[in-house]
């Protein structure tokens, strides 16, 4: 993010912070007792996130459900891999270019996935092993941490 997306940031949550709407116990209602259980669910650049949570009487979590993007697009990002394979992969040949084309496939799906598995030289490991109709492996290409 750039210096002036920042500032421009920090400006808006203090706007935000002093909206008088935002403060109207209408729109913010605060909590008078202990919660028992609570839902919540946020948009994010990957996707919604859901998060489900059960509380004992004196406020600490004992249960915990979250749905995250990685499982609503799991389907859709198999198949886009799948494909993007299989487009380039031919007779056991694999490019070179394979798997930046699999990386692409889930990052339109889940960005920040690839960014939680980064090392430190910015590049995600990853492998891709090509398998016979006996499910052998006959090829393997790998991109490991450096």
């Amino acid at each position: 993010m750039a210096s002036g997306e920042l500032l421009y940031a920090a400006e808006r949550m203090r706007e935000l912070a002093h909206d008088d709407k935002l403060l109207d116990p209408e729109y913010r209602v605060l909590p008078t007792a202990t919660p028992t259980e609570g839902v919540g669910v946020v948009e994010a650049p990957r996707g919604t996130l859901i998060h489900h949570y059960q509380t004992d009487e004196r406020g600490v979590v004992q249960r915990a459900n979250l749905i995250v993007a990685t499982q609503n697009n799991a389907a859709r990002m198999a198949m886009s891999v799948e494909k993007a394979a299989k487009g380039l992969i031919h007779g056991g040949h694999v490019p070179a270019e394979v798997l930046n084309k699999i990386e692409l496939a889930f990052r339109a799906y889940d960005p920040c996935n690839a960014c939680a598995t980064h090392a430190l030289s910015g590049e995600m490991p990853l492998r891709l092993t090509v398998r016979n109709r006996n499910g052998e492996p006959i090829s393997e290409v790998t991109r490991a941490y450096r």
